[in-house]
Order: structure tokens, then C-alpha cells, then sequence
């Protein structure tokens, strides 16, 4: 063994001694080697958050031979875009039944504490968007609670397009220390371990959760690893929990219709506009040259030099007398106020006639091709004969936005499925209630999950009545199904309502039946005539005195 061998064993068994520990630090968390998506998979993400935030590099123009800069006047098509989607595919008219009461006495109760049926729309406008997101539950105080994530929190541990079954989730807080900015990340990893199998010849997969927690001075920057209590929004989480027994993930993942053509691994799905940025751009530079023509479009004139009070100085700065007098350093041409001429044909009107045709027919080419390549109806966002249509014209006059909404509701009922089944198991784990007892004891397998997307917007109810009442007539539909179609019933509901009604139109007895039914009013006059008569007859003469003998 060379010196330097015996030094770093030294410092090495020295370092075991006093208990110090091998320091972790991350630059970004797909440098961690359990997560096995490519980084560059959240650059892509990072440019669509950018443009839905519209936060677009500014356009660059020159005045006065000087560079200058201003923000474009942008439309934010994947903000448009993505909340009218998700509008269309998750609505608070939407529910979420099981087939067992005590199980969805739970679910309604936390979904109405959670805002539940609000926020999924408002997070599912942002998956859309950026292509992925996760819902997480947990408890707290006893109560079932929802963490919401979206792509740039949401970090698969496995490469696996089929199914996400074990995924990091971070949670981001900034903190003000020694008057600098400080932010710290706490990274949750969900993994199943290697099989366990018991005496009894039984197996399971243990479920293990580990709570990370990162310190770093830089925003874009993961940092060291720190304890947990190093912040009071983390005291007393525990840094590793391993569950037993079972059979679903503690998270619910979405992921957009449709294959990742950016990297076929992967299994985060693609934003909204991540294949269509050009025709995003096209949109927004016609946007901006047509509100620039309206800014530099406003009336200008030139007028004699007599005409106007000469500047001396701008800013204690002598002006020569051949240099111009007035301009606004905002316009990218240079405009005269002045003339060589002092007379009065130097009045000059120097407007110019603003292109509204031309634009506005470059704008509807474009956003007719961005309507097509999101899968949106013609007529969504472009000018129609009629103005502007309705989501109900939309899907009468074409049936793309439909399809569409068809593939994402596809996605969604699946996050909801596992979403149920995440919260059925946390109710089953004594150690996270008070009193040590599960909430729920029902078969998850058994389980029975139906959401009721709401299809208002595209089908006509009246009519959807009306011919479900005719497929009744037919006996092609039960009446069972037609009242939970119609009327919004659960099954159970829909059966005593049908019980109810049979009872009512089952025959009475003779007598039962008058008297729940009186004769008509318009005979009541003839009838009280011959209730007069037969009275009269039955009436029977007094008895007249037998004639006597004499």
C-alpha cells in the first residue's frame, strides 16, 4: 500500500467515525440515477411552458439605426387551445361512481372537499398543454388530501410506454435566508421493491416511498441534499416508508393521447403544440404585424418649418439647424415634421391604409392549419359565415372535435381509475389514521369504477330522449337504462323510481277505483235527477185505511 492509500484510508475510517456521510448534490433531477427519462425530454417541456405563459422572445427592430426591442403582440393558441379542450372533456357536471355506498360516500365527501371536480379541469388545461401530469393522495388531520402535478414535476422512474407504475414527484418552495433567495425541493420517489414471500408460502411486492429534500442558492439548480426539518414544511416526514400488501400505486399519472414522436421510450406524453410550434409562430408574427400596422398606422403629416417651434436642445444637447426637429424614437421608420421647403406645400398627410383584408385572410390560413393539426373542428377559432360558432355547431357541422375529445376522455378515465384505487388503498392503511383503523375494508378487485363524463355540449338531450323513449317502445332499451340515461339516476335509484311507477299504474279494485275516480261534473245533474226518481219509486205510499164493515 502506496502513502497516499494509507492517507485516504486514514481520512476514510477517520470519516466513519465521526459519522460523516458521502454528500449527494444534483444539478437538475434527471441527473439522478433512478430516473431513467432523457433530459431532454423536459427541455421540450420547458419550451411549451414557455409559450403557455406566453412568455415569447421579444421582436427586434431599428430606429434611428439604434437596435431596439418589444414584446410581440402574441395569441396564446396553446392556452385557447388547451382550456377548450379540457372545458370539453371534464366539466363540474361530471361525476365519479363506484359500486360500493360506503366507498363513495368517502369519495364524495373528499372530492367536495378538495374542490375536486374544479380543480381537475383547471390541472387538466395544463397537462394538455405541457403533455403529462399526476394527481397524488395523502393524509392529513385524518382527511384524504390531493397533490396536483403537472409535466414539470412529474419524473417516471422506468422507461415504460405502456404503463407509469413508479415515478418522482417534486415539490419546489423558495425561502428568503441572510437576505438572498434560497430554494429548496423535496423529491418523493415511488418504487416497488423485489417480491417477498412469506412462511405461508403468500408473496407480495413492498411499496417503498423516499422523501429527498434539496438546498440551493440557484433557481435552475437542484442543489445539496439537506434533513428534512430543515424547513417547517417538512418536520416529521418521514424520510423512507415501505407499505405492505399492495396492489396499485399511491399516484395516478396522465399522459395525452396519441405516441411520442419525439423520443418512443419515453413515457411522458406530447404537449398539445409540441409538433405544431411553426404554425404557433405564423399565428402570432400575423398577429404582430397587424397590431404593429395599427400602432404605426396612426395619421402623420409634415408641415412647413415655420409651421412648428424649433428644439434647440434635446437633453442639453445643441441640435444643428439642417437636422430634423421632431420624431418618435418608438417607430422603426424615421418620420419628418419638417421640410427643406417653407411654404405651405410641405403639408404633407403621410397616413397609410391599414392591410385588414389581407391579414385577416392570412390569419384565418393559419388557424385553419392549427386547427387541423390539433384536432379541433373547422370553425373553432376561425370566422365562419355566421361568426363565430358554438361548441354545439362545432360538433354538428364536423365531428373532429369530438374524436378528439373521444381519445383524451380515454386518458382521463384511466387516471381516474387509478385514482380511486390509490385513495381505496390509503383508506385501508391503519397506521395512517389516528385510531389505528382502516376506513374501508372492501375487495379493491372487485371494485367497480364508472365515470359519467358529461356530453351535453355535443348531444342534444331533447333528442337523445326522444329516441331512447322510442327504443323503449321497441324494446330494444330497458327502462332501467333509460331513466339513468335521462335522468341522471344511479342504478339503484332507477329501480325503486321504475318499482314506483309500475306500482302506480298497476289496476285497483272496482271500489278503490271510484273512489279515486268520481264521475264527470257534467253528469252530475242527470244523475242527482235520477237519484231523484228512484227515490220516488222507492218510497213506498202510506198505508191507506181498510174500508170497514158496516
Amino acid at each position: 500500500m502506496t502513502v497516499l492509500d494509507k492517507i485516504k484510508s486514514l481520512f476514510k475510517k477517520g470519516g466513519e467515525l465521526i459519522g460523516m456521510q458521502q454528500v449527494k448534490s444534483l444539478n437538475a433531477i434527471t441527473d439522478d440515477p433512478r430516473i431513467k427519462v432523457p433530459a431532454k425530454e423536459y427541455e421540450r417541456i420547458a419550451k411549451a411552458k414557455r409559450y403557455y405563459q406566453d412568455e415569447l422572445p421579444k421582436v427586434t427592430y431599428y430606429a434611428m439605426g439604434n437596435k431596439k426591442e418589444r414584446k410581440i403582440s402574441s395569441i396564446n393558441l396553446l392556452k385557447m387551445a388547451s382550456q377548450r379542450l379540457a372545458s370539453l372533456i371534464f366539466n363540474e357536471q361530471c361525476s365519479i361512481k363506484v359500486d360500493d355506498d360506503a366507498l363513495q360516500q368517502i369519495l364524495d365527501e373528499t372530492f367536495k372537499n378538495e374542490d375536486f371536480y374544479t380543480s381537475f379541469e383547471t390541472n387538466l388545461e395544463k397537462w394538455i398543454a405541457l403533455g403529462s401530469g399526476a394527481i397524488r393522495p395523502y393524509v392529513e388531520d385524518d382527511q384524504i388530501k390531493l397533490s396536483w402535478d403537472d409535466a414539470t414535476s412529474v419524473y417516471p422512474l422506468k422507461a415504460n410506454t405502456s404503463k407509469v407504475k413508479e415515478i418522482a414527484l417534486t415539490r419546489k418552495i423558495q425561502k428568503v435566508e441572510n437576505n438572498a433567495a434560497v430554494y429548496y425541493t423535496l423529491v418523493e420517489f415511488h418504487e416497488w421493491l423485489p417480491k417477498v414471500t412469506n412462511e405461508d408460502g403468500s408473496s407480495y411486492y413492498p411499496y417503498r416511498i423516499t422523501n429527498e429534500l434539496y438546498k440551493s442558492n440557484d433557481h435552475d439548480a437542484i442543489g445539496s441534499i439537506v434533513p428534512l426539518d430543515s424547513i417547517p414544511e417538512f418536520e416529521g416526514l418521514q424520510p423512507q416508508t415501505t407499505l405492505q400488501n399492495l396492489t396499485k400505486p399511491l399516484f395516478a399519472f396522465y399522459r395525452n393521447a396519441g405516441a411520442n414522436n419525439k423520443n418512443f421510450i419515453s413515457p411522458l406524453g406530447m404537449g398539445l403544440c409540441d409538433n405544431y410550434w411553426k404554425t404557433v409562430d405564423n399565428v402570432n408574427e400575423v398577429h404582430d404585424g397587424f397590431a404593429w400596422d395599427v400602432k404605426t398606422g396612426y395619421r402623420r403629416v409634415t408641415v412647413p418649418r415655420s409651421w412648428v417651434r424649433r428644439a434647440e436642445q434635446v437633453n442639453g444637447r445643441q441640435i444643428p439647424q439642417d437636422q430634423q426637429l421632431y420624431w418618435d424614437p418608438d417607430d422603426a421608420v424615421f418620420i419628418p415634421v419638417n421640410s427643406r421647403n417653407d411654404d405651405s406645400s410641405a403639408f404633407k398627410d403621410l397616413a397609410i391604409n391599414i392591410r385588414v383584408d389581407q391579414y385577416a385572410s392570412a390569419m384565418d390560413f393559419f388557424l385553419h392549419e392549427f386547427e387541423n393539426e390539433v384536432g379541433l373542428s373547422q370553425g373553432t377559432f376561425t370566422r365562419t359565415s355566421s361568426g363565430v360558432q358554438t361548441a354545439t355547431e362545432v360538433v354538428t357541422n364536423n365531428s373532429m372535435t369530438y374524436q378528439t375529445r373521444s381519445s383524451y376522455l380515454t386518458q382521463v378515465e384511466k387516471m381516474l381509475d387509478q385514482l380511486v384505487y390509490a385513495i381505496a388503498q390509503l383508506l385501508q392503511i391503519p397506521d395512517l389514521w389516528s385510531d389505528n383503523k382502516p376506513r374501508w375494508s372492501g375487495d379493491i378487485s372487485k371494485l367497480t369504477i364508472t365515470p359519467d363524463f358529461n356530453d351535453g355540449v355535443f348531444i342534444d338531450q331533447d333528442t337523445q330522449r326522444a329516441q331512447d323513449l322510442t327504443a323503449v317502445a321497441a324494446g330494444v332499451m330497458p327502462k332501467v337504462e333509460f331513466i339513468m340515461r335521462n335522468y341522471g339516476k344511479t342504478r339503484e335509484d332507477a329501480e325503486k323510481w321504475l318499482k314506483e311507477i309500475e306500482s302506480e299504474q298497476a289496476p285497483l279494485p272496482p271500489d278503490q277505483e271510484l273512489s279515486l275516480f268520481p264521475a264527470p261534473a257534467e253528469n252530475t245533474a242527470n244523475n242527482d235527477n235520477k237519484n231523484d226518481e228512484s227515490d220516488k219509486s222507492d218510497v213506498s205510499e202510506p198505508d191507506k185505511p181498510k174500508p170497514t164493515d158496516e
